[in-house]
């Protein structure tokens, strides 16, 4: 469990709903994730978490309100979607994958000075110093996972957003993730987490909201996560 802070910001939902024409994707989810903690987002496939998290991201339109409420104006903000498509045929390395992802100059003029350091420093964090060089495209995918979640971490973000980054991951990249993560939120980040592992998110997650289009229950793991709630989880999505 991560011990609160107030260097990252509040995220409060409040009311959000999402529909496309007549099929309603989201309805009504209100809820807080304190400053510096983890808040996990759980539910069935099909559920609507990924649009809410795209919401959260400005990336949907949505009736009700996000508030995103900082402590200065240092406002950076890390995300890791659950895969990135890129053709096979690009000559991308992996550290010109990175460059695309975290500097306006182009990718094939290299990194720049300002971020080589940075961008070493990432790559040993996640262990994948030794492949730097290898074609972004020839990395598996738990690898790729890996990268995406480096880039995320330049310059080191106050609000991480992670939309189930480590459903391709093998245990030992999986470790890599969770550690990370909570030495985050230990120095004060606030995290938003999309998790299919319910055994991992009464561990870590200092609150969770479970949706299926509409909140089934939100509150603290120790509080909301018995036996009756887990029922509601397997029930089919209710949106594709």
């Amino acid at each position: 469990m991560s011990t609160p802070s107030t260097a990252g910001p509040e995220v409060v939902c409040s009311s959000v709903s999402l529909a496309f024409g007549r099929n309603v994707v989201l309805q009504d989810i209100s809820f807080k994730a304190a400053p510096g903690t983890i808040h996990c987002v759980i539910g069935p496939n099909g559920g609507g978490k990924t649009c809410l998290i795209k919401s959260i991201l400005g990336r949907m339109r949505h009736t009700g309100t996000i508030t995103v409420t900082w402590e200065d104006d240092n406002r950076t903000i890390g995300y890791v979607p659950q895969q990135v498509q890129l053709d096979k045929t690009l000559p991308v390395s992996t550290r010109d994958f990175i460059a695309l992802c975290v500097q306006r100059r182009p990718a094939f003029l290299g990194i720049h000075k300002s971020i080589q350091q940075e961008v070493q420093k990432v790559l040993a964090e996640v262990k994948m110093h030794s492949k730097e060089k290898l074609l972004f495209s020839e990395l598996s995918g738990g690898e790729r996972q890996r990268i995406l979640f480096a880039q995320a971490l330049i310059p080191k973000p106050r609000l991480l957003i992670l939309d189930e980054p480590m459903n391709s991951i093998d245990k030992s990249g999986a470790q890599i993730f969770a550690e990370k993560i909570q030495q985050l939120a230990s120095e004060g980040v606030t995290i938003i987490w999309i998790h299919h592992d319910l055994a991992e998110v009464r561990k870590i997650a200092d609150t969770v909201t479970c949706i299926n289009r509409e909140i089934l229950f939100s509150g603290k793991p120790e509080e909301v996560m018995d036996e009756q709630h887990m029922l509601e989880i397997s029930a089919p999505g209710k949106v594709n």
